[in-house]
């Protein structure tokens, strides 16, 4: 498996996850969450780019 798939798609799901919860009354939390799931993203993106 590649390094950084892992992170790459937990980070996707978590995003996903954020994005649904964006119209309810949790929305300063679900802004958080949705952060964390774009960081993952891109950390995940930059470890398959670099290790390819």
């Amino acid at each position: 498996m590649r390094e950084g798939l892992i992170p790459a798609v937990l980070g996707t799901v978590v995003t996903a996850s954020a994005a649904s919860l964006l119209g309810s009354k949790y929305k300063l939390a679900a802004t958080g969450v949705l952060g964390f799931g774009l960081a993952h993203i891109v950390l995940g993106a930059i470890d398959l780019i670099e290790h390819r």
